[in-house]
């Protein structure tokens, strides 16, 4: 890891994205949203990883992908160097993409099949004008390929010849190319073996020591997420339920549905696998076209005299912040456990 900073890199404040929901073939009328994202407030510092965990659909990807403007916020705020990008016309957005880039989930889908890795690799450099001549271009893409493990003469196959993990170095290397402070991993191990895993994650690692780049890491391995993070958010329903940092939540976990997902971390021993107690959810998830209108929780809180309660995120130690229903809280200790005595 590199040496953290109190520089502020990226500020994300109450964002919300919402999907409509239509009706009728010629004349569509919207009868809902989707709120895939709703009220997410985080800070990344420079040099930092944050890991972002929850369910499949919670909202993690599409909070990645509105960061970085692949679509429009519904509302709230993203201040990336202090430059509020939700305001940002189509020119001056480009000129800051080139600061932030993202790593996809599928190492075969995000590559085109039609370019060669080179072509691949180099686009963003004639996208951004980052090379005068073709012999600059042609060094530096070489360059990449060889910062991420890959070999220069392998420029000239196209995506299907390579593996998995090596589509995914591929990938990797396009992000690098235009030199960015913020790199938004989106699953990037998810679909490669275990073994392959790790080779990623310690090239992750060391590209961060030698650029000093900072990951917003999104996955739903909370092995792995606690091996590249300095912090973690846990997002359920659109909500970020805890942020702290790594260890503090893995010993710590104080929201239940952290509870539940940490329990859920399969021991390397099977006599303790089989005594361990492990924390079922109960119910199903909200919809998030109809989510509860105070606590997106509430469905499986043991407490029902919660419902409805407007949720507010507390600092219940330095660093750990748990959203709470504020009612609940001080009258219980905590909205799912009756405080003792």
């Amino acid at each position: 890891m590199v040496a953290l900073t109190d520089e502020i890199l990226l500020e994300v404040n109450d964002l919300q994205m919402y999907f409509p929901v239509t009706s009728g073939l010629i004349f569509q009328t919207k009868v809902a949203d989707i709120k895939a994202v709703d009220g997410v407030s985080f800070s990344l510092k420079k040099g930092e990883t944050l890991g972002l965990v929850g369910e499949s659909g919670c909202g993690k990807t599409t909070t990645g992908r509105t960061i970085l403007q692949l679509y429009k916020a519904t509302g709230g705020s993203v201040k990336f160097k202090g430059l509020e990008l939700n305001n940002l016309d189509g020119k001056k957005l480009r000129s800051v993409r080139k600061d932030m880039q993202m790593i996809f989930q599928d190492p075969y889908g995000s590559l085109n099949p039609r370019m060669t890795c080179g072509d691949i690799v180099g686009e963003p450099l004639k996208v951004h004008h980052l090379t005068s001549n073709k012999s600059e271009y042609r060094d530096r893409v070489n360059e990449l390929l060889t910062t991420v493990g890959l070999n220069p003469y392998m420029a000239e196959r196209y995506p299907h010849e390579f593996s998995g993990g090596q589509r995914q170095r591929i990938g990797i290397a396009r992000a690098l190319a235009v030199n960015p402070s913020l790199i938004i991993c989106d699953e990037p191990v998810s679909a490669l073996d275990v073994s392959i895993q790790a080779q990623v994650i310690n090239l992750l690692e060391s590209l961060q020591e030698k650029l000093g780049l900072t990951y917003l890491f999104i996955a739903h391995d909370l092995s792995v997420v606690k091996h590249i993070s300095d912090r973690i958010a846990v997002m359920y329903l659109g909500h970020i339920v805890e942020i702290a940092d790594r260890n503090e939540l893995y010993e710590n976990p104080i929201h239940p549905y952290t509870q539940a997902l940490l329990s859920s971390i399969p021991i390397p021993d099977p006599v303790l696998e089989a005594s361990r107690d492990r924390i079922l959810l109960r119910g199903a998830v909200p919809s998030p076209m109809n989510p509860p209108s105070g606590c997106s929780y509430e469905r499986k809180c043991p407490n029902p005299e919660t419902s409805g309660e407007e949720i507010e995120m507390r600092e219940i130690s330095p660093g750990h912040t748990v959203a709470v229903a504020a009612d609940c809280f001080d009258t219980y200790g905590c909205y799912w456990f009756p405080r003792e005595g």
